[in-house]
């Protein structure tokens, strides 16, 4: 593949993607001379929390999650990011240090886009920065979600949450297959394995869930509360 096809890939790829999707094609193409390609494999860092903010990521495919680990070690997963989702560009707007770390849960490919090279590509199509304060918002609202959900929720209720939102991503069916191994959804969840378990076998227990290895199945009891997911 030429230089040329692979700016071109790169430039229909953003052009699906929620931050570039209402971009105009000469905008588009700014940014997909500056993006670099990067591949991670399954567990590997992107960086670490501390590390200089130097830009931020495009997921093209895989899925990445933003963690930050505690000084006992336990760690609490922020965000997965998934296809054509974005990370980091906070940090990467105000100059300062990555607050959290980030790794591959899979083998994942990333596009990087450099922040001194994005801000000169800011000055001369100002409707960027527009777009992107639509991105701001939505990560400040998932956070604050976050934080509402580990200081008022208990794990099961968290652990309903997530398989109900994970019953959405799939079309609200009511048999799902987890998508992450237990000690990833713990760190998710704000909690560890054992209390997990423990919240499935209560799920279990009260005729909510019934779970056959990876795969789970809702009752019409736990369903009926999708509504009431924010």
């Amino acid at each position: 593949m030429t230089l040329t096809e692979k700016v071109l890939e790169v430039k229909n790829f953003l052009q699906k993607t929620p931050i570039f999707q209402n971009i105009i094609d000469e905008q588009l193409q700014v940014v997909a001379n500056i993006a670099i390609y990067q591949t991670y494999k399954k567990t590997e860092t992107l960086f670490w929390e501390g590390d200089e903010a130097t830009g931020f990521f495009i997921v093209k495919s895989g899925r990445i999650k933003v963690f930050k680990v505690a000084n006992n070690g336990k760690e609490q997963i922020l965000h997965i990011f998934e296809t054509s989702e974005y990370f980091a560009e906070v940090p990467a707007f105000d100059g300062g240090k990555f607050p959290a770390s980030a790794a591959a849960i899979e083998n994942s490919e990333v596009l990087f886009i450099p922040r001194t090279t994005f801000f000169m590509v800011l000055q001369q199509h100002p409707t960027l920065a527009i777009a992107m304060l639509g991105t701001f918002a939505r990560h400040l609202r998932h956070l604050t979600h976050l934080v509402d959900s580990l200081s008022f929720q208990e794990v099961p209720e968290r652990l309903t949450n997530y398989l109900l939102k994970l019953s959405q991503r799939h079309d609200n069916i009511n048999v799902i297959k987890l998508d992450l191994p237990k000690t990833q959804l713990a760190a998710l969840l704000g909690t560890v394995p054992e209390t997990l378990s423990r919240a499935f076998y209560k799920l279990s227990q009260e005729g909510k869930i019934e779970v056959n290895g990876t795969k789970i199945t809702l009752s019409d009891e736990i369903l009926t509360s999708r509504n009431n997911l924010i």
